[in-house]
C-alpha cells in the first residue's frame, strides 16, 4: 500500500528539529535556502549533510561548489521565511570572508564546509560537506516541530548520553540495567 507524501510529511513533522539556512555564492551573489534536513555524518573526516529538493534554485547552485550551514537562534524565525520564500522588508546582513562561502551575519552557529559528495535521495539530494571552519555563539536555537517554529524547553537535570554504554568516552558499564 502506497504511503501518501501528506502522510509521510505529517509524521516526520513529529520530529523536532533545529532549523538552518543553507547558503553559497553565485557569481558574487550570495544565496541561500531554509533547510530542516541537516545533520552530523561523520568526525573523521568532519562531515555534514544537507537535504534539498530537486526543484529550489539552491539545489541547482550547490552542485560542486563551497556551502555554508548556518544554525539560526530562537529569535530568527524572520530569517527562516525570509529563506523559505517569505521574503522580509529589512535587507539580509552577511558575512562575505576572503574565501569560503557567504555566511549570515548573527547565527547561533555556522559551517563552512567544501563539496565532499552528491547523492540521489528522490525528490531530494544528498549534499555531503566537508567542514572547513566552525564557530559557535551563545543561545538558544530555533526549533521546527509540526509545521511550527517552538522554543526550546528546560533541559534535564542530567545528561542520559553520558551514563549510556554508547558513550564512546564512557569508562563504566552499567550492571543489571535491562
Amino acid at each position: 500500500m502506497p504511503i501518501e507524501p501528506r502522510e509521510l510529511r505529517n509524521c516526520l513533522g513529529h520530529f523536532a528539529s533545529g532549523v538552518t539556512v543553507i547558503s553559497c555564492d553565485v557569481d558574487g551573489s550570495p544565496h541561500g535556502a531554509t533547510v530542516n534536513a541537516f545533520t552530523a555524518v561523520s568526525l573523521d573526516p568532519p562531515l555534514v549533510l544537507v537535504s534539498l529538493d530537486r526543484r529550489t534554485k539552491l539545489c541547482s547552485y550547490l552542485s560542486d561548489r563551497p556551502f555554508s550551514v548556518n544554525v539560526l537562534a530562537e529569535a530568527q524565525d524572520d530569517l527562516a521565511l525570509h529563506f523559505a520564500g517569505k521574503p522580509r522588508d529589512e535587507p539580509v546582513e552577511w558575512v562575505r570572508p576572503a574565501t569560503g562561502p557567504p555566511r549570515l551575519s548573527g547565527v547561533l552557529a555556522h559551517l563552512a564546509c567544501s563539496p565532499w559528495r552528491a547523492y540521489d535521495g528522490g525528490d531530494h539530494v544528498l549534499y555531503l560537506g566537508e567542514v572547513d571552519e566552525l564557530a559557535v555563539t551563545e543561545g538558544d536555537p530555533l526549533v521546527f516541530y509540526r509545521g511550527k517554529f517552538r522554543e526550546l524547553g528546560p533541559a534535564f537535570e542530567f545528561a542520559p548520553w553520558l551514563e549510556s554504554l554508547d558513550c564512546p568516552s564512557s569508562q563504566s558499564r552499567l550492571v543489571g540495567i535491562a
